[in-house]
């Protein structure tokens, strides 16, 4: 018997059609799909359904409530179908891989996001290729997490990052191996999925002023910091620091304005502004500043994963003491 797949449209180039500003999301993908595809090819395919957003989303204009709708999108018809492929623009696909990964723990079953960097209405494009895996890996692969799939790539959505703008191969996971590869045929290193789980789904409603992003560079005026932290909105921050985590420790400023914060309650973490490797909070003086006014180290998490994880946390109600320490521990696979 054929397994049954959903496929949610939520917008994004592997949709879209030409216009004199450029590509815009347009309906009607069911239509363009039956079109490209032969019937050869969707007998051999698990048999799909297509629901579809009535608000499509250039993915550059995703919100965390958007997160929330599609949560609650795949928690109402889980019960109903095998897999599940969500199609998004790779703009923020990261992100809403990652958010998607703590709203949905504890996976029986696979979500697959996926997309183009050619619409598939082009004659020339990337996305059937990539539609078509996702869908074989949703219905027929024993996959328990959320994944993107692009480029023969199968990648932990939550590991994962856009690396390249234009060119077919956009997402890596820098410190995280391939969980498979689609070339002749499809290899998945089982071993390095997730356990088969019982679902522990939870969709909050996100506050899109809770968490913000601070990116440090030489010179940096600490007042930014004080400035960005003087929110009463603001529960937690990300700072970017470089190497392995290491602050200007000289910027008094800006010192202050993060030991206050932490003080006050605020949660902040610590990343890299390097792509592989994690942060080693303390192997040097100046980061060792960092443990000392209570800032958290944020390991390997990418910026995608770490923004949206502290999201969920701070909207899942977690005191600050709490989510400092899951901060810091792997809950589904986001960090080593």
């Amino acid at each position: 018997m054929k397994s049954n797949v959903l496929i949610i449209h939520t917008g994004g180039t592997i949709g879209m059609h030409p216009s004199d500003q450029g590509y815009v999301p347009v309906a009607g993908f069911n239509e363009l799909l039956q079109q490209r595809l032969s019937k050869q090819a969707q007998q051999n395919l698990p048999h799909f359904e297509i629901l579809e957003f009535e608000k499509l989303i250039d993915s550059s204009n995703i919100q965390p409530s958007d997160w929330t709708r599609l949560g609650h999108t795949l928690v109402e018809h889980y019960p109903d179908y095998d897999g599940f492929v969500v199609l998004h623009g790779t703009d923020t696909m990261a992100y809403t891989a990652s958010a998607l990964s703590f709203i949905l723990q504890g996976l029986d079953k696979p979500v697959i996001l996926t997309g183009s960097q050619i619409p598939l209405i082009e004659p020339r494009n990337d996305a059937l290729d990539n539609l078509i895996t996702a869908l074989v890996l949703a219905g027929n692969y024993p996959i328990s997490e959320v994944c993107i799939f692009f480029n023969g790539r199968l990648l932990r959505g939550n590991r994962a990052c856009k690396l390249r703008a234009t060119g077919f191969d956009a997402f890596d996971t820098p410190n995280c191996p391939w969980l498979g590869q689609a070339g002749i045929h499809i290899e998945l290193q089982e071993h390095l999925l997730l356990e088969r789980g019982a679902p522990r789904f939870l969709v909050p409603d996100f506050n899109p002023n809770a968490v913000s992003l601070l990116h440090l560079y030489p010179g940096m005026p600490g007042r930014i910091a004080e400035q960005l932290l003087a929110d009463p909105q603001l529960k937690g921050l990300l700072i970017r620091s470089f190497g392995v985590g290491n602050p200007p420790d000289k910027n008094r400023e800006l010192m202050e304005a993060l030991k206050q914060a932490s003080a006050r309650g605020q949660v902040v973490v610590n990343l890299t502004q390097c792509l592989q490797g994690k942060v080693s909070q303390g192997a040097y003086a100046t980061g060792a500043t960092l443990n000392n006014i209570g800032v958290v180290p944020g390991s390997d998490l990418t910026v995608e994963a770490a923004f949206t994880k502290l999201h969920f946390l701070i909207a899942t109600g977690q005191p600050a003491p709490r989510i400092r320490e899951l901060m810091q521990t792997p809950i589904c696979g986001e960090q080593s």
